[in-house]
């Protein structure tokens, strides 16, 4: 069986014409050893059968992370059991099963690629009594074994809301980041999502990860640009805040093709600036945004300047801010108040 895009209602109105980019969406190719290094980083992903959110995704960041040797992989089959009107990854109600070799296979790509932080993304697998909590589980298991000093991210269903799921998944865990997107603000939940998605369940799955394993950072991202009001911007991110999410991350939305839902607007890049400013306020650990900014965007090094804010690491692009710590204050992450910009 193959995946299908979503299809539109037939009630819906036709697609909106094509809104031109702004300048600030231009990007470069890699050369020279960049290039060399991205065509590595797709050798690895092909050649051991891989599939990567990167691509699926249509990510704007691709040539700029591959060529850094950074690359986020999505495992449990190429097409999701939902569909969610800004997505890029096909659509599928009954999947292939689950390929018992992937934690291998992964493992194996990770090694060659010689990554120091790699984030795992996962579809959504509805079709399953545990949504696939177990087999993400044995993918971090299997890419942990590669390198001690590999930091871990997996960017997590919503595992249908199933909690015990989620403890299952996270029990020992090796993960440096659980990380899981809210997507949109609550108002645009039946716009933007799927019908057996929420923002509401996505809390609960966030602050559930918080309370079972403390030590682990938790992260969602935003997109913007597809009916939000400023205003509820800031109150989603109140409300992150309040779940217990050290890491945010804000960036536009893109329309994969003129059957997904249009894009609304294009704030300025100064707009994530004051979003940017609110985070830090609010009291997260860490915030990467701007217009190009995807929620695994930077991943690693958000991570790194959250743990140690005197990273003094720079990435040609990168717009991460995180919070110094403040004198005699202790905290896994040193969250504080004070910020720098990167």
């Amino acid at each position: 069986m193959t995946g299908k895009q979503l299809p539109m209602a037939s009630s819906s109105p036709p697609p909106a014409p094509k809104r031109r980019l702004p300048d600030w969406f231009r990007t470069s190719l890699p050369s020279g050893e960049q290039q060399v290094t991205f065509n590595n980083t797709k050798a690895a992903v092909k050649d051991n059968k891989l599939h990567t959110v990167c691509e699926e995704a249509r990510c704007p960041n691709i040539h700029e992370c591959w060529a850094s040797g950074d690359a986020t992989f999505m495992v449990a089959g190429q097409e999701c059991t939902r569909g969610c009107r800004f997505c890029a990854v096909g659509t599928i109600t009954r999947p292939p099963p689950l390929d018992p070799e992937e934690p291998q296979h992964l493992a194996e790509a990770v090694a060659s690629m010689d990554l120091r932080h790699a984030v795992i993304t996962v579809v959504n697998r509805d079709d399953l009594p545990d949504s696939g909590a177990d087999h993400y589980k044995q993918c971090i298991a299997a890419a942990a074994q590669t390198n001690p000093n590999l930091t871990l991210e997996l960017l997590c269903s919503d595992l249908a809301g199933d909690l015990e799921a989620l403890a299952h998944l996270l029990k020992e865990s090796p993960l440096s980041v659980f990380a899981h997107n809210v997507e949109c603000v609550p108002r645009l939940d039946k716009t933007v999502r799927d019908p057996r998605a929420s923002f509401e369940q996505s809390l609960s799955i966030l602050r559930e990860a918080k309370r079972l394993r403390p030590d682990i950072i938790t992260k969602s991202s935003i997109m913007v640009g597809i009916g939000e009001r400023d205003e509820e911007i800031d109150e989603a991110l109140v409300s992150l805040r309040q779940a217990g999410v050290d890491l945010v991350t804000i960036g536009q939305y893109l329309a994969p093709s003129n059957k997904h839902l249009p894009v609304d607007r294009f704030p300025e890049p100064e707009r994530y600036d004051e979003w940017a400013d609110k985070a830090i306020m609010l009291g997260f650990a860490g915030v990467a945004s701007g217009p190009l900014v995807r929620s695994s965007y930077k991943a690693g090094l958000l991570v790194r300047k959250t743990r140690d804010p005197e990273n003094r690491e720079t990435m040609l692009g990168a717009y991460v801010r995180v919070a110094r710590p403040k004198p005699n204050h202790r905290h896994h992450l040193r969250r504080t108040s004070t910020e720098v910009k990167q």
